[in-house]
Formats: structure tokens, sequence, C-alpha cells
């Protein structure tokens, strides 16, 4: 049996509007609101028939492939909104996939799968680009709550907000770009979550509970260290110092001297 998928394309190259976490109808009057795309990129059949059937619920359209390769081909052709990736795949493995989407310039939200465990891991997909990570077994709910949380915060990307100037820090919260002098660096949606919660506050310390909340979106029961992870890859990111650490209390973003 084939998973529900949704196979229709956007017609030519127009733009895309953001799209709503859910779609169940249609706004009063106005044109029909797309649904968010899905991409699940899973080599396990039944698990992921059985997200397609529980996000098609949901109100995405879901689109199933159970090869790496196809994968990339498919997340590669820029209609997608989201792309959930699992590790262990035949023909590439997650962390390739992630990382040759990073390299062309694509910037779609990606959440890993995978059987493995430990910071190693974690800190390997974050480097290839991923922008959340869930270990098997995990929580559907937990997993539809990530995935709303990486869609809201892409369509919040797109409104209009102030650029953040901290020495020769920028960054732009409406574009989700940040600038070092004339440099851009590039970082992950959960990165560039994690500095904004500290550009913001810049000279204060913004505890690791505090990123937690905010830029997790959810009760996150998982390891709190995984806030240390993401300003490890902050940190290799950005200038040596720019982000302090306060032993007990949290991260501080340091004021230029």
């Amino acid at each position: 049996m084939r998973p529900p998928v949704a196979h229709h394309h956007p017609a030519g190259g127009a733009p895309r509007r953001p799209c709503p976490p859910v779609a169940h109808h249609h706004p009063a009057g106005g044109a029909p609101r797309r649904p968010c795309r899905i991409l699940i990129v899973e080599d396990e059949k039944r698990l992921a028939l059985s997200l397609a059937r529980g996000l098609t619920a949901e109100g995405f359209a879901v689109d199933v492939v159970h090869d790496g390769r196809e994968g990339l081909h498919r997340a590669g052709e820029g209609v997608y909104d989201l792309v959930i990736l699992d590790i262990m795949l035949p023909g590439l493995n997650g962390y390739r996939v992630c990382a040759a989407l990073r390299a062309a310039g694509h910037d779609v939200p990606i959440l890993m799968l995978t059987a493995k465990d430990g910071e190693y891991d974690e800190a390997e997909g974050l480097d290839t680009g991923a922008d959340d990570y869930l270990t098997k077994p995990f929580s559907y709910v937990v997993l539809v709550a990530r995935v709303k949380a990486l869609l809201r915060r892409r369509a919040q990307g797109s409104g209009a907000s102030p650029v953040v100037v901290h020495g020769d820090l920028r960054v732009d919260t409406a574009a989700r770009r940040v600038f070092l002098g004339e440099e851009e660096v590039t970082l992950t949606a959960k990165e560039f979550a994690v500095l904004e919660q500290l550009v913001v506050r810049a000279g204060a310390v913004v505890s690791k509970s505090e990123i937690l909340e905010h830029v997790w979106d959810f009760a996150y029961d998982g390891d709190p260290n995984i806030v240390e992870v993401y300003i490890s890859a902050l940190r290799r990111k950005l200038r040596h110092g720019l982000i302090g650490t306060v032993r007990g209390a949290g991260y501080r973003l340091e004021t230029d001297r």
C-alpha cells in the first residue's frame, strides 16, 4: 500500500507564501490556503507510512521516499516547507543529504531522525545544517510539536522586524540573516533562534532554561545539554569570546570593550 502523499507541485517558479502550520479549511471569502508540504525520507516503511498518515490528518501535504539519493533529489526541487530526514538511509545517509542541500543553498528546515544517541551524533547532524534532531523511539506528539515549531519560526521570518546590531555583529531577524563585519555567517534555524535570544538581551545573562523555553517552543523533555551543543556551534561560527559562559547562570553576549 502506498502512503498518503501529495504529488502536486506549484506551477512554474512563482514564489510561495508561508504556509500555515495546519490547513483544515479555506479562509472565508478568500483564495484557498495551501497546506504545508513535508517530505519524509525514511527507509523504515512502516514508520514512514505511520508518520505520513498522522501528518496528513494534521492537515499537511506529505510525500514519502525511502532512499537518500531520491530524498536529496526531491528535497532539491525546492517545493517543500520541511524535510523529516532519517540518518541511516540506503544510497546516501542523512548527514550527506543534509550537507548537500545546505551546500546547494537550500534553507528548508530539516528535522533529523536517528536510532543513535549521544552528543557526538547530534553535533554531527547540527554541523551538517540540520535544524532539529529526534532520537528513536520518539513520541509522535513531540514530533508534531517540533514540526509545527520549525514551520512557525520559518513563517515568522517573513514578517517585518528590526535589525539588531551588536558591535560588528548584525542580526536581521526579518530575513533571518547574520553578518559579522562584512561577512555573512550561515546559521541553521535553531542556531539563529538561540543567537536571537542572546542578541536581543546583549550584556544580560540568559539561562539555559530560558533558551529552551523560547527556542524549542514546547515542554522539551530531552537532554537540556542540547543548548550547549548549539552554543558550541555558534562559537565555532562567530568571533571567539563573543558568547561568554556565566558559570551556574547561563550565557551572555559580551559587550565590546
